[in-house]
């Protein structure tokens, strides 16, 4: 089944993915589908030394799915784009790694989610970051503007995902890395749970199909390196049980642009 042509509510899916994550920046501690704060980042590996350094309250508010910056092999003076940035904690992560020369966009359609990243980024002060508001699907960026494109667990958000790897491959000098965690399953899901925006905002109701996320990434300007299975749970029983039923899972994926340009005319 082609998510992309599932009869999904887009205007609908959009305003029920802004309604949860506005709860997860502004009350991290609330009741969630899914793991959160830095016990959820310590489970998937993110190393203590930088989890010490990130902003806490991007770490509270974080509510990733896998962990890929080993994958991402960042270097300093680097650019880096975060794809669906919430409340900064990958962005954070990258720009430790980058350095006070490189350049860390965080990209998010999800008001408060960018108001408190931008707190967050003045009280720490990065200014090798920025917050920009904007969809996944069609990134505000030049050709070729980065370096390395990260993403954790919100490429299963969108309904058109061909797309959000397109404008990825786009922006991306050529060699450039994709690095990301996302939400898959092993089974289809059936009509109900796709055209139900409640379960895409819980990162279900768009999780593609493994072997079809691949062929996205693949169809889409990258060569796909390496892909791993994360020790991902979520928590609510109804999550739980779609994880049984139908195999959902987190992957991460290090996939990378051709040497040759992919800029547009």
């Amino acid at each position: 089944m082609d998510l992309t042509t599932v009869a999904v509510d887009r205007s609908e899916l959009e305003a029920k993915v802004k309604e949860v994550y506005r709860a997860v920046a502004q009350n991290p501690e609330g009741k969630y589908h899914f793991r959160m704060g830095r016990g959820l980042a310590e489970h998937l590996g993110y190393p203590h030394r930088l989890l010490d350094a990130v902003p806490e309250g991007a770490v509270r508010s974080f509510a990733g799915v896998g962990y890929f910056f080993d994958l991402a092999d960042l270097k300093p003076g680097e650019r880096v784009l975060d794809l669906g940035s919430g409340s900064g904690m990958d962005v954070f992560t990258a720009a430790l790694e980058v350095g006070d020369g490189g350049q860390v966009v965080g990209l998010d359609m999800t008001e408060p989610q960018l108001e408190k990243a931008e707190s967050l980024r003045k009280k720490a002060g990065m200014p090798q970051v920025t917050f920009v508001k904007g969809h996944i699907e069609d990134l505000p960026f030049a050709d070729a503007s980065f370096d390395c494109v990260i993403s954790n667990g919100a490429i299963n958000l969108s309904p058109d995902k061909a797309a959000v790897f397109r404008e990825a491959a786009r922006v991306l000098r050529p060699g450039g890395r994709l690095a990301i965690a996302d939400i898959v399953t092993e089974k289809p899901l059936t009509p109900q749970i796709v055209c139900s925006t409640d379960l895409w905002a819980a990162c279900i109701g768009g999780a593609a199909q493994a072997d079809t996320y691949r062929e996205t990434i693949t169809g889409n300007g990258f060569s796909l390196e390496q892909a791993r299975r994360n020790n991902y749970e979520f928590l609510s029983d109804s999550a739980r049980a779609a994880t049984v039923k139908y195999g959902v899972m987190s992957l991460s994926f290090l996939a990378r642009t051709s040497n040759e340009s992919t800029q547009t005319e």
